[in-house]
């Protein structure tokens, strides 16, 4: 990692989610008038409760319309897509806007070597428009809540209320046991992102491009090794922006957009591991617009 992002900090995630989806409605020609619901991925809120979507679709100017948000960590996009899916293609919203937004920094103890150095700040958002062709694969999502100490922040839950303790101990920041979340995350990437592709009667072969949530390049390559997909095939910017939870598939995804290297009819493979821990994968076809 070479740069990361840090967002001031009097700025709430809110205000990283409002500037991502304002470049998406720029990008698509629409207001935010046209979008049925709005769903933000964050671990990192304004608040414990009301649902910071409910306040990016305020700062908006889309009161009245359906938000939500989904607290799954760096698998969120992915699960956010599968969600999304459901909604567009049920007939019950006809247009959807997710966003990944994280400020990581507000959780990461600067302290502790082994998250210090990992973790930046950032916001994507993509909008979702039913359509007659079938975008959406297959999937495969999973989680295992037996071990949450592996990544997770201690305190500031019911589990364990913040208070003057938890704070002097630092519980307060995000915790993670890096040697066996390295292991699953490649082992769940990879096993997922095959079940999703069977689903989909595809191989790793017929795969464009894998667009894989930004927690570290060890993991992303390991990945793809397993699954036999070279490294032009593969999509990283974890040098330039950390690791941003579950804004990095969307900012990865809206990078390569801008770039001009999406295809009509291209298949891609989105597929992350995080806390829970849960992961997940799903294969999506391009559709240019």
């Amino acid at each position: 990692m070479r740069e990361r992002r840090i967002a001031p900090a009097s700025m709430p995630v809110s205000e990283l989610a409002v500037h991502a989806a304002c470049h998406a409605l720029e990008r698509s020609g629409l207001s935010a008038a046209d979008i049925d619901c709005f769903i933000v991925a964050t671990v990192t809120p304004d608040f414990t409760f009301p649902a910071t979507a409910c306040i990016v679709s305020a700062k908006l100017g889309a009161v009245g319309k359906a938000a939500f948000d989904i607290e799954i960590a760096c698998s969120g996009f992915v699960y956010g897509l599968a969600i999304v899916a459901g909604l567009v293609r049920t007939g019950i919203y006809q247009r959807v806007m997710l966003i990944g937004a994280e400020k990581l920094s507000s959780i990461t103890d600067l302290s502790d070597r082994n998250t210090a150095i990992l973790f930046g700040d950032g916001a994507g958002a993509a909008i979702f428009e039913r359509s007659e062709a079938n975008s959406f694969l297959g999937c495969a999502l999973g989680s295992d809540g037996s071990s949450p100490e592996l990544l997770y922040v201690p305190a500031g839950g019911t589990a364990e209320p913040l208070d003057f303790k938890a704070i002097a101990n630092r519980r307060n920041f995000l915790k993670m046991q890096g040697r066996e979340v390295f292991r699953q995350a490649v082992n769940k990437m990879v096993e997922s992102s095959i079940e999703s592709l069977a689903q989909a009667n595809l191989v790793p072969e017929d795969v464009a491009y894998l667009i894989p949530h930004q927690a570290n390049k060890r993991i992303i390559d390991a990945a793809a090794k397993q699954l036999g997909l070279p490294s032009e095939r593969v999509l990283a910017n974890i040098d330039r922006y950390g690791n941003t939870s579950a804004a990095s598939i969307p900012i990865l995804l809206s990078e390569v957009w801008e770039e001009g290297r999406l295809h009509d009819g291209d298949v891609l493979l989105f597929s992350g591991f995080g806390g829970g821990l849960s992961w997940g994968s799903v294969v999506w076809r391009w559709t240019a617009a």
